[in-house]
C-alpha cells in the first residue's frame, strides 16, 4: 500500500466505514442513500485537508488548555457543518455530531492501526551480511 492513490482509497473507505457506523449507532444521524455517504466522505475529506488546519491554528489555545480535547470539537464542527450542507445527510444537533466525530475518529484509529504494517523493532540497528566488517 505504498501507491498514493491506493492510501487516499483506503483512507475514503475507512472515513465511510466511520460515517456509517456513526449513523446506526447515534440516533440522530442518518443518510439516505450510497451515494450522499459518497459526498458526505468527499466533503469530509476536503473539510479535513482546507478547512480544519486553519480552525485548529485560531483555537491552538483551547486545543491546548484542553489537552487536545478541543480537536474533537473542531471534528464535530466540520460533522454538524457537512450535515447542513449535504442533501440526505441529517445531522439533529451538535451533540449528535460530538458522538458521530467521536465514532469516526475511534474507527480511524482502530482501522489504521490494524492497517499498519509493524515497524521493526528499536534498538541496534539491523546488521547485513554483504559488508565485510574489519
Amino acid at each position: 500500500m505504498n501507491h498514493p492513490f491506493v492510501n487516499l482509497l483506503v483512507r475514503w473507505l475507512v472515513l465511510a466505514l466511520g460515517v456509517a457506523l456513526s449513523t446506526k449507532i447515534v440516533p440522530g444521524i442518518s443518510y439516505d442513500t450510497g451515494t450522499t455517504l459518497l459526498f458526505v466522505v468527499l466533503l469530509l475529506s476536503f473539510l479535513n485537508v482546507a478547512v480544519k488546519p486553519v480552525l485548529m491554528l485560531f483555537a491552538l489555545p483551547f486545543i491546548i488548555l484542553t489537552l487536545g480535547v478541543g480537536i474533537w470539537f473542531i471534528n464535530a464542527l466540520l460533522f454538524y457543518f457537512v450535515g447542513r450542507l449535504v442533501d440526505g445527510f441529517h445531522v439533529a444537533s451538535f451533540g449528535s455530531a460530538m458522538l458521530g466525530a467521536l465514532i469516526v475518529s475511534l474507527t480511524s484509529l482502530i482501522m489504521n492501526r490494524l492497517l499498519t504494517p509493524p515497524k521493526a523493532p528499536a534498538g541496534r540497528p539491523v546488521k547485513r551480511d554483504d559488508v565485510i566488517d574489519i
